[in-house]
């Protein structure tokens, strides 16, 4: 009896643990975004550190979103501090949002070489789908303390209502 109840338990903590390891894969998945180092990056090269994991080719790194939705609008925020938001370029298109940016790499004026270069550079692509048709052309855009927060009001659609027909 007692290696039966070791087998159920062993057996409901292994799904257990692949639940938890399937959602955190989901949701790292989503938010894990590829920066690609462009012409106005300008990363050291491999040679200037001592950093053993750094790509100057490229890495990728987590931008933490939110999507919200209430009655009016649908919210998404982006975590990407660092960025100028002139740097940034936010579209909707096809029901999906689509932000754009690159964030710019900048020398230290002093000599000295980097031990550790773990921060992202490069240009990005994040792509939220929507849950609901919004009105584009009316979307606003703020960007405080490395947070861009994106509100698209939802398109009006007229709400169902009760309609006799008459039989003739």
């Amino acid at each position: 009896m007692k290696l039966d109840e070791l087998k159920q338990g062993l057996t409901s903590f292994w799904d257990s643990m692949a639940e938890g390891w399937q959602h955190m894969r989901q949701s790292a998945s989503s938010a894990l975004t590829r920066f690609k180092p462009g012409d106005t990056t300008s990363l050291p090269a491999r040679t200037e550190v001592d950093d053993a994991f750094f790509i100057p080719s490229g890495t990728w790194s987590m931008l933490g979103g939110d999507l919200f939705e209430d009655e009016k609008r649908v919210i998404v925020k982006l975590e990407i501090p660092g960025i100028d938001k002139s740097d940034l370029d936010i579209e909707v298109q096809d029901g999906t949002l689509i932000v754009n940016g690159e964030k710019r790499f900048e020398r230290e004026s002093t000599e000295g070489r980097y031990r550790v270069l773990q921060c992202a550079y490069g240009g990005f692509r994040r792509v939220f789908p929507l849950p609901v048709a919004v009105i584009a052309d009316q979307a606003q855009a703020t960007y405080r303390n490395g947070v861009l927060r994106v509100e698209l009001p939802k398109a009006d659609f007229e709400k169902p209502r009760k309609m006799s027909i008459k039989v003739e």
